[in-house]
């Protein structure tokens, strides 16, 4: 899905938010399963480990937490991986495992309802955040006498407040732009006259004034780089629905949601609330990112899952907009009391409300011997310097460091090529904050409905190192997971062309791996399996 942006009312500029345009070619299929010195391709050698390391090994299962907006748990490639509550899988309306949670079979939503309604759309994190503070600081002048702490909230007001007016700037441009392209464009294919329309169709196209001569060069431009117009205007129609939303949801204080789950919002402890539908309105993203770790290997249809004897347990906490830190704690506090090993989270934000809900969910798992991967997000900054939540590092009320979860791996995106594009044009980076990249450009995993979409984004990346960590701990069941967590690290293959990232002043610049994240390189299952072996055959020696 693709972007664009309509300047001066005329020109309208291609630019990455869904699909983040990121090269004009294709990559072969399973890409990211593939090797480089085999196939070409910069993906992290799933397949050569299969084939010549893991032949006759046996293997244990491992639960890996999918915590996203929802897993359609009957699609044809993942339905005989998810994770079953075999103590409370029958729907009997009675909690029937003493849980606290009633009927969750295959895990659980805490963004609905005992009801059955869900949440679909939220706002922005910043969103809620300014409606909150509002009140308060809307009058106040920077010249105000304030205490210590009121000092520092009205600080973090005015920029939130900042970064919020910026934002519904863009999404208001966004909706008028691509609204107004999508309605030319409209006009264009029924002049046309073809329900398929190709590129000798545009090419003999007589535009019909400016708007028309802009709309059709850049169908024009998109359909050499993708014949298929049925994918140029399904990223149209993502991009108006995607600014349509911001503006009707994501950024309107008008609008909040919550009251459709009915708890205590404010009591940030509170555990138990939700329902048993982890597939919910809109399941596109989560079910993407469970195929990416673990949709069926061996059934020939569909895709090749990283780890071979997964079960995915979907947690439902990002909706349409930004997910509540009090959901994600509960997430994880769910998922390690239930069993996973391994937990993805392919979501994140520039702005928490209650970092230290989250921090001590992250310390249970971490107590609990579990693995954390977190996608570094899309924005092309440095996460060093621009912080995206939750992250690994603890810290108290007034934002002071308690220090940082060991067994948190925070991940950004690369594409195929072993070229100055390796790093994907809108991932995050941070050479002390985001420690591997692996591939998240056209992903091509499960889809609702058992379909399939190549899609695009780190929340592709970090599911690539979450099925690695599976497939790891299922095979050597005996490392821990600080212990998963140092072999993935250390067997990356490492970059040493200097790669092309957005720079603070928003050009582009190039610069070592080695200064944009922690281990300078890409994840390597071959190298990775083999590191796990040493490590395994040592921890028995002693």
């Amino acid at each position: 899905m693709a972007f664009w942006k309509l300047r001066n009312a005329l020109i309208i500029i291609l630019f990455p938010i869904f699909s983040f345009a990121q090269t004009k070619d294709n990559p072969p299929a399973n890409w990211f399963n593939l090797d480089y010195e085999r196939d070409g391709v910069m993906g992290i050698s799933t397949e050569k480990a299969y084939e010549q390391l893991l032949g006759g090994k046996k293997s244990t299962t491992v639960v890996v937490a999918v915590i996203d907006g929802g897993v359609d748990v009957n699609h044809e490639d993942l339905k005989e991986v998810m994770w079953v509550n075999v103590k409370d899988s029958a729907a009997t309306g009675v909690d029937e495992d003493g849980n606290g949670y009633i009927n969750d079979k295959h895990g659980w939503n805490f963004i609905g309802n005992a009801s059955g309604e869900n949440v679909h759309y939220d706002n922005m994190e910043v969103t809620r955040l300014v409606r909150a503070l509002e009140p308060t600081y809307v009058s106040v002048l920077p010249s105000t006498p304030m205490d210590g702490e009121e000092r520092r909230e009205f600080s973090e007001y005015q920029k939130m407040v900042t970064y919020y007016a910026n934002k519904m700037q863009e999404a208001r441009f966004g909706q008028v732009s691509y609204t107004g392209l999508k309605r030319v464009v409209d006009t264009m294919v029924a002049r046309i006259g073809k329900e398929k329309p190709t590129l000798a169709d545009f090419n003999d196209y007589k535009a019909d004034g400016d708007l028309e001569k802009m709309a059709l060069k850049i169908v024009k431009k998109e359909l050499k780089d993708e014949p298929d117009f049925h994918v140029f205007y399904e990223d149209l129609e993502d991009g108006v629905t995607h600014y349509n939303n911001q503006v009707d949801y994501h950024l309107n204080k008008e609008f909040d949601s919550r009251h459709i789950v009915g708890d205590d919002y404010e009591n940030s402890r509170e555990r138990y609330y939700g329902n048993a539908d982890v597939t919910g309105p809109d399941a596109d993203h989560g079910t993407h990112v469970a195929g990416i770790i673990g949709a069926v290997r061996t059934n020939d249809i569909g895709i090749r899952g990283v780890a071979d004897n997964v079960r995915i347990m979907a947690l439902r906490t990002v909706p349409d907009g930004d997910e509540r830190d009090k959901d994600v704690a509960n997430s994880i506090r769910y998922a390690v009391e239930n069993g996973a090993k391994v937990i993805n989270m392919s979501f994140g934000k520039p702005f928490a409300k209650d970092k230290q809900v989250v921090d001590d969910a992250v310390r249970f798992a971490i107590e609990h011997d579990v693995l954390l991967i977190h996608a570094a997000g899309n924005d092309g900054q440095d996460n060093d310097a621009n912080p995206n939540f939750p992250n690994r590092n603890f810290v108290d009320s007034l934002g002071i460091n308690k220090g940082e979860a060991s067994a948190w791996i925070e991940v950004g995106a690369s594409q195929w090529n072993n070229d100055g594009d390796l790093v994907a044009s809108f991932s995050n980076y941070g050479r002390r904050s985001v420690d591997v990249f692996a591939p998240g450009v056209k992903i091509h995993s499960t889809m609702p409905g058992s379909a399939y979409k190549d899609l695009q984004g780190t929340s592709m990346a970090a599911p690539v190192v979450a099925g690695l960590a599976a497939l790891i701990r299922s095979y050597y069941p005996q490392l821990p997971a600080v212990e998963v967590k140092r072999v993935i690290m250390q067997s990356v293959t490492r970059v040493d062309q200097r790669v092309k990232v957005t720079g603070p002043d928003g050009r582009n610049m190039r610069v070592s791996m080695n200064d944009i994240c922690v281990t300078g390189g890409i994840v390597n299952a071959y190298r990775a399996l083999q590191l796990a072996e040493q490590a395994a055959n040592g921890a028995q020696k002693k």
